[in-house]
């Protein structure tokens, strides 16, 4: 067994530095405090929390009342609600109803996609429900695929998000019939040779979206950087690409989002009905169905799954539309964002948490209009682990320090690896990480780190708060020193 070197923790011999307290708590504090003692901290703002599982001790706080905008961190209200409110059972469903009978195989009438804020379907679901249509002898369609989004209300983006962020995957437009995370996925691969066009591949293959290809191949160093984006000014599903790609090097791949989500689920199930020998006469369209449609294939998911890839990704979407779900379970349709706020702050309420406190404008964490605090968030992560039915799950879908979802690649190497347990949180100017952690002497904490009003890169206040998570991890009441294996 070799003793762990964790200078590096605190830079520059601060664990033997002049002044450290002998106390094991003083002495946390002590390192927490000259990892924050950094001159990148003195424009930024910063509040930290952090306190005892086991005894509700505080063992550092700093300004941990202050408003702040928690980035990710808010879907730990809304995956802990969603747990609470709709259960672990419960089950997001998309349908195909009809507005007319079926009649020797052929839908003489529409048929109607109706989405119900299922944030995980993709293009292989559409398996389960044409093996229904076809169990039916359904082979034929006269009418149209209507894409139904009479669920949720016509708010398809949340508020405070930035208009420029709108071809990207993390903003993807809100819909309750949502496909591929309402994106299409465009690979980029350079030609054999300089000046050569470079080719472009999406999936799925829709004819959805057009490409608009200008991006060229050169011979070694790349002075126009790729770039892939969607006509969005124009509300238009045309992808561009542009700059350039050194040859011989390995695809790129992007997440482009989609103009009109639930038109394209439509459009790609049609495509899917023909190439599966259901033909379709008309092209797809928007409109909801009758109240006396019935019902001729149904697809289920669950959300268990669906928290786990909300947090362990940050799947904004997945956040979103959760949302939204809430509101329609408990408050009725057509779901709005506002009724599902409504529904969080009645759970954050019953858990002592006063809503007139800090502000949520969404569901993700997208909007710079959230503002929540450090105390408010431990007493939640506190609140969760006492609820032994749902905490096992909220738990496991929190992403673990060095080896999985957004935390993989941070802390590896330090006693916090394969140990804590923390939602991410990014955007401009804003970091922050919240979670669990056991120390040396088994002990588990709760913690909770909100850093912004910054200019320099991200990854410093990352490396800030993986020093810090560390230092937790190897805590320890009784003197005890962290090993490792040699």
């Amino acid at each position: 067994m070799l003793a762990a070197v964790f200078a590096w923790l605190t830079g520059c011999s601060a664990f033997r530095s002049v002044g450290r307290p002998s106390d094991p708590i003083q002495a946390l504090q002590y390192d927490i405090d000259t990892i924050l003692s950094d001159s990148i901290f003195v424009p930024a703002r910063t509040s930290i929390k952090v306190l005892s599982l086991e005894s509700g001790e505080i063992l550092y706080e700093r300004d941990s009342r202050l408003l702040m905008r928690p980035a990710s961190n808010m879907k730990l209200l809304t995956s802990a609600t969603a747990l609470q409110i709709l259960g672990k059972e419960y089950k997001f469903k998309t349908a195909l109803l009809a507005d007319t009978t079926v009649r020797e195989g052929i839908v003489y009438g529409n048929l109607y996609f109706k989405g119900y804020g299922n944030p995980d379907l993709k293009t292989e679901d559409f398996d389960t429900l044409i093996r229904q249509l076809k169990a039916q002898g359904i082979k034929e369609m006269r009418g149209r695929i209507l894409a139904d989004v009479s669920y949720f209300d016509d708010f398809y983006w949340g508020s405070g998000w930035m208009w420029d962020d709108e071809p990207y995957e993390y903003a993807a437009f809100i819909s309750p019939l949502a496909i591929n995370d309402n994106c299409v996925k465009v690979e980029i691969t350079p030609g054999q040779e300089a000046g050569d066009s470079v080719q472009v591949r999406i999936e799925p293959s829709t004819d959805y979206v057009s490409l608009i290809n200008t991006a060229r191949t050169v011979a070694d160093t790349a002075v126009q950087p790729l770039d892939v984006t969607r006509l969005f000014k124009e509300r238009q599903n045309a992808i561009m690409i542009n700059g350039e790609i050194v040859a011989g090097s390995k695809p790129v791949e992007r997440q482009i989002s989609v103009w009109k989500p639930e038109l394209y689920a439509a459009q790609l199930l049609t495509e899917a009905l023909r190439r599966d020998s259901i033909s379709v006469d008309q092209e797809p369209a928007v409109g909801a169905a009758p109240s006396f449609a019935h019902e001729l294939a149904v697809h289920y998911r669950g959300l268990d799954s669906m928290i786990v890839n909300l947090n362990k990704t940050s799947d904004n979407l997945s956040a979103e539309l959760t949302l939204k779900t809430l509101c329609a379970v408990k408050r009725g349709t057509p779901a709005s964002a506002q009724g599902g706020i409504y529904v969080i702050n009645e759970f954050l309420n019953s858990l002592g948490i006063d809503s007139t406190r800090y502000h949520i404008a969404d569901g993700s964490g997208v909007s710079s209009y959230n503002l929540l605090t450090t105390e408010m968030i431990t007493q939640l992560l506190e609140s969760m682990a006492k609820r032994d039915a749902i905490f096992p799950l909220f738990y496991e879908s929190l992403p673990i320090a060095g080896v999985d979802g957004t935390l993989q690649q941070r802390m590896k190497g330090t006693p916090a690896e394969g140990n804590l347990r923390a939602k991410t949180g990014t955007i401009s100017a804003v970091s922050s990480l919240s979670g669990y952690v056991r120390t040396l002497d088994d002990e588990q904490l709760v913690f909770s780190m909100f850093m912004q009003n910054f200019i320099y890169p991200t990854r410093l206040y990352q490396q800030a708060q993986d020093k810090i998570g560390a230092l937790l991890a190897s805590f320890s009441r009784t003197g005890r020193i962290a090993v490792r294996q040699p």
